[in-house]
């Protein structure tokens, strides 16, 4: 008897343990919930899978929205620097017409206390010429007296 002989009559009682044992059924029933667990494993990951594509559409959706209200502000700040621009421009040009009038009207004022000073300087040289004048006649023998000629000519000038 050789070794072939031997192999087959072992191969042969394997297979007999086997069939007696039930070792078939364990083998189907083994590999039945190998397969439950992968379907399970399977259904899991489905569900995981679907739960990521909410997710990332939630993501999405939330960036958009996001950028959306940057965008928004970012618009409205362009807004409001240019409103606050605007009134900063007005607010300048209404200081310097303010500035204006004021120098206008000082200049004014000033060009009319120039003029008072100038008539008040010539009232008095002119009274001061009346006096020396109507003073030498009086020495020449003229009879008004001196006093009556300075109001004269001070009503005439006035």
């Amino acid at each position: 008897m050789d070794n072939t002989f031997w192999a087959t009559v072992a191969l042969v009682l394997f297979f007999a343990l086997i069939v007696y044992l039930k070792g078939f059924r364990r083998i189907n029933a083994s590999l039945d919930d190998r397969a439950k667990r992968i379907q399970t494993e399977l259904e899991e990951a489905r569900e995981l899978k679907e739960e990521a594509k909410q997710q990332l559409a939630e993501y999405q959706r939330r960036r958009r929205e996001a950028e959306q209200e940057a965008k928004e502000i970012v618009e409205s700040a362009k807004r409001e620097s240019q409103a606050i621009l605007a009134d900063a421009k007005r607010k300048n040009e209404e200081f310097v017409a303010r500035r204006t009038a004021m120098a206008e009207q000082k200049i004014a004022q000033a060009e009319s206390d120039a003029v008072a000073e100038v008539r008040s300087t010539a009232v008095d040289v002119a009274i001061a010429a009346a006096t020396k004048i109507i003073a030498e006649r009086n020495q020449n023998g003229n009879p008004q007296p001196m006093s009556a000629s300075i109001d004269a000519v001070r009503s005439r000038l006035n």
